[in-house]
């Protein structure tokens, strides 16, 4: 008898379907959980779900202190109260366990899948053996045919799996237990975060956040000439001083009625469509478009894979292999009125069906590509998909055309230049719309040697700092610099926003997030360091692949821990001090207190869980507020007329509303209190 292990309910549901001969599907339940009993080609399975990782990392003995090096693979539910509803998943494998003797590892092919499988394997079948299914779609002949030939178990994926989390476990537990009790010093209980991927990527933000602060504006001039509405720029674009502008401005003044089309140059060149989506540049593009988050966008495409809309996200190829049966799927789509002319123009234009393909590859999965079918959806997965279908589609097109267009004016001989563009054929553009990128706005038609008429004027700039990253560009950095995986990037990104170290969707990085990094490039710029990190990514990688010896990398991981933990400890309080009392303890500053001048910073009751606005000078200062519930506040800078600083209520589903946060302002209408909860002080006054 086989037992089949599916990384999610709905995976294994599916599975069973799919794989099943004939007839209704065997459905078991325990509880409200389910697993089934197939039979594919008279051979019988059961067919049953984990819900992620049903094992995790502990240390053996329960302790507050650092260095822990003890560690050791424990039930979920067992280590996490949070994590209860994973027990009946746990039991289920436990009691199908008893009846199979043949194990198959159904999770999806990726280092987290084939570590999910192999600790159900070997935890709870008490089995080393086992064998592999490899599949990108949930299709019903992709699961087939992954089901009929299924190959060895993937040693070397849930190896590199395990090396993974033990180093992230072994880093985060260390080093965030450091930072704790370094605030821990000067009575502040505040717990903080720091890891192996998270200290380079704090890092990186950082240092663009003291470059913008440190950046000092440098004044400069331009110099202009308005021409059929268009904006043309002396060539030298920038003037250092205004003297220098104004000689030339004083003597092209007189002459901008006699202005001289002195050139007109026009070039055509051709530009190839956008490769498939990986998910970095799916999440890049998704943000640019819908400004999904990263972590929004990528739950979004795994609802669309599990629903076998989409391939596989989790991916780093730009390939579409031709074996994916690309003419198959375009006719699926074709089946959809919203792509029915597109699909049909692609057909007729095309006798090979051959997608355009990027550079990116990756061994276990194609580039994102939709399968064709359509299933019930929400609004926000339902625009991805549309983005996914269309970059897809554009893969089959035809290269666009483009004109460039560059005119030179010249004003008493000092030459001004415009440029513009436009697209002369669409070609793959088409099949993209309505998401191309916008071109530069095209040219009204100049004639070389005509004199025309034009504005002269001058504009006072300054340089400008450098961009702020945003959670899709800070992503694609992270890729970039081979920090942290496809999978949990994003993760580490909203870590760093929960952890109050960084804010705003252009990514600033607070004070108290500078505070950690300020300290930690001090005392130990190790955990910062991301070619170290790097390096370790590269070691996992030679795992899958392989190459190198398990122990080995683990053993190196640990030994370099205990280099930075010993030069943590040396300066523990020093640490701390510059934490509490350069920056502060970290919390959500609102405003300033209206009574005593101190910050007004965001606030839990221990009791009640609920969140209230205080005075950071308690017991001092008593001054509180209540707050809504169950939202998001941020800070607005606003100050309203009763002195009470305004912050901005976010709620998910719901539009983003500026809100004194005295209920008992005079100047707002006091309706707008109708729905806030814990209006009495009681729960506010509990510090």
């Amino acid at each position: 008898m086989r037992l089949i292990i599916c990384e999610k309910p709905n995976v294994a549901r599916k599975m069973a379907k799919a794989l099943n001969d004939s007839g209704e599907v065997q459905e078991f339940k325990k509880g409200k959980v389910s697993y089934f009993l197939i039979a594919h080609k008279g051979k019988k399975a059961y067919v049953a779900s984990a819900v992620g990782h049903l094992f995790t990392l502990t240390s053996k003995e329960k302790t507050h202190s650092y260095p822990v090096f003890d560690i050791e693979w424990r039930p979920t539910p067992d280590v996490n109260s949070s994590a209860k509803y994973m027990r009946p998943y746990i039991d289920i494998f436990k009691m199908l366990a008893k009846k199979t003797d043949e194990y198959i590892s159904a999770c999806d092919y990726d280092i987290e899948g084939s570590l999910i499988a192999w600790n159900v394997i070997r935890f709870i079948c008490k089995s080393k053996k086992g064998k592999r299914m490899k599949f990108s779609t949930l299709t019903k002949e992709d699961l087939i045919n992954a089901y009929e030939n299924m190959t060895g178990l993937d040693y070397q994926n849930s190896n590199a799996g395990e090396v993974r989390h033990e180093l992230d476990w072994l880093y985060g537990i260390n080093l965030s237990r450091g930072l704790t009790h370094a605030m821990a010093y000067y009575g502040y209980r505040r717990p903080l975060s720091i890891g192996r991927v998270q200290g380079p990527a704090l890092a990186v933000l950082a240092k663009r956040e003291i470059k913008i602060k440190e950046f000092k504006p440098e004044p400069y001039w331009e110099l202009w000439a308005l021409a059929k509405k268009i904006r043309f720029l002396h060539v030298k674009k920038r003037f250092k001083t205004k003297e220098e502008i104004d000689d030339i401005f004083n003597k092209c003044k007189p002459y901008e009625n006699k202005t001289l089309v002195k050139r007109v140059n026009k070039k055509e060149y051709y530009v190839k469509p956008n490769p498939p989506f990986d998910l970095t540049s799916l999440q890049v593009e998704a943000f640019r478009v819908f400004r999904f988050s990263p972590a929004q966008t990528l739950n979004y495409a795994q609802k669309l894979y599990e629903a076998s809309m989409i391939s596989y996200p989790r991916t780093s190829s730009q390939k579409l292999p031709l074996k994916l049966g690309h003419k198959k799927i375009l006719k699926r789509l074709s089946k959809f009125q919203d792509y029915k002319k597109l699909v049909d123009d692609i057909l007729n234009e095309n006798k090979t069906i051959k997608p355009y393909e990027g550079k990116k590859d990756d061994p276990a999965h194609p580039a994102i590509h939709p399968l064709g079918y359509m299933a019930k959806v929400d609004k926000n997965e339902m625009k991805l998909y549309d983005l996914i279908v269309k970059r897809y589609l554009a893969c089959f097109g035809k290269e666009a055309k483009k004109e460039k267009q560059t005119v030179t004016l010249t004003v008493n001989d000092e030459e001004f230049l415009a440029d513009g563009s436009r697209v002369a054929k669409m070609g793959w553009m088409e099949l993209y719309a309505p998401y191309n990128h916008k071109d530069k706005k095209e040219l009204p038609e100049f004639k070389k040697g005509k004199i025309i008429k034009a504005k002269l004027g001058i504009d006072a700039k300054e340089t400008q700092p450098p961009k702020r990253y945003t959670p899709a560009s800070i992503i694609s950095e992270l890729e970039r610099k081979k920090l942290g995986t496809k999978a949990t990037r994003s993760i580490i990104i909203d870590t760093l926003y929960k952890r109050g170290y960084v804010a705003g969707r252009q990514i600033h990085v607070t004070d108290f997030g500078l505070a950690v990094y300020d300290s930690l490039k001090k005392y130990a710029p190790e955990i910062l360091d991301e070619k170290l990190t790097r390096s370790f990514e590269e070691m996992m990688e030679d795992i899958q692949k392989g190459q190198v010896d398990v122990k080995s990398v683990i053993d190196e991981g640990k030994k370099t821990l205990m280099k930075i933990i010993h030069k943590f400890k040396k300066h523990e309080k020093e640490i701390g001090k510059l934490l509490v009392k350069e920056y502060g303890t970290g919390e959500k500053i609102l405003g300033k207190c209206p009574k005593c001048g101190s910050n007004l910073v965001l606030r839990v009751s221990r009791k009640s869980k609920k969140q209230f606005v205080a005075c950071s000078n308690y017991p001092k200062c008593k001054v509180s507020y209540p707050l809504y519930q169950n939202v998001k506040v941020e800070p607005t800078g606003k100050t309203c007329e009763c002195g009470a600083p305004i912050v901005m209520i976010i709620s998910k589903g719901k539009k983003p509303f500026e809100y004194c946060v005295d209920p008992k302002c005079p100047y707002k209408n006091q309706n707008s209190n109708k729905n806030l909860v814990n209006k009495d002080s009681k729960d506010s006054k509990d510090k």
